[in-house]
């Protein structure tokens, strides 16, 4: 397991995976200060980002595993089994597909942007994803709901999306594919545009070119705070 592989290789190191956490924003969010409070070095794993697509044979789902220095994110790995596709990024070192250099898309306008987002199954984060979509669709080309952050991070971070937003996540689902977007040349915050850290929630990562102008029509069109 993966559990077992950094256990044996960094046994100093600590460990917060999905599997060993109670469902819901409240024990997610505990575990995770519980683990920031006394971990130097701290291993972030989510050994399925998107089980539904899992459970029901859909070829959307993976691992993503992220190392945190001091509460920052150095190493993030999303690995694309289904395309054999493996996204790594090291803090000041870039992003990087199958070894490769990747980067952010190119569009300007939010009119070009492919805007992924997904819809945790709270009552406030499912109104607030269906009041993104209403805001969002007459603005930008097309809206994609995949059902994993992890690959839809991961796929900001080589161009193939343009934006992914998402009202409510834990720190599992996104630590990678933050590193990942920034390393490409992207930029990650929360919804209200500041800086990402491993208590953000309420998430939006895009190429930057767009990013400033999703964040708008979230707040002051869709009402997203």
């Amino acid at each position: 397991t993966i559990r077992a592989i950094v256990s044996d290789t960094f046994p100093d190191h600590d460990f917060l995976g999905e599997e060993d956490v109670d469902p819901g924003k409240q024990a997610s969010t505990a575990a995770l200060e519980a683990k920031l409070d006394d971990s130097e070095w701290l291993w972030i794993v989510d050994p399925i980002d998107g089980t539904t697509n899992f459970v029901h044979g859909m070829p959307l789902c993976m691992p993503s595993i992220a190392c945190a220095y001091r509460g920052r994110v150095v190493v993030g790995v999303i690995y694309d089994c289904h395309r054999d596709e493996l996204f790594t990024a090291i803090k000041g070192q870039g992003a990087f597909l199958n070894g490769k250099p990747i980067q952010v898309g190119l569009q300007t306008a939010i009119g070009d942007a492919i805007i992924a987002m997904g819809s945790p199954p709270a009552e406030e984060s499912m109104e607030m994803s269906l009041k993104g979509v209403q805001a969002l669709m007459p603005v930008c080309r097309t809206i994609r709901m995949l059902g994993s952050a992890a690959l839809m991070l991961a796929w900001v971070a080589n161009g193939r999306l343009t934006s992914y937003w998402e009202y409510d996540l834990s720190s599992w689902d996104i630590a990678a594919g933050a590193l990942l977007v920034q390393e490409a040349g992207g930029k990650f915050t929360d919804l209200e545009g500041r800086d990402f850290t491993l208590r953000t929630r309420k998430i939006c990562a895009s190429n930057g070119a767009v990013h400033d102008e999703v964040l708008r029509v979230l707040r002051e069109d869709a009402g997203i705070v």
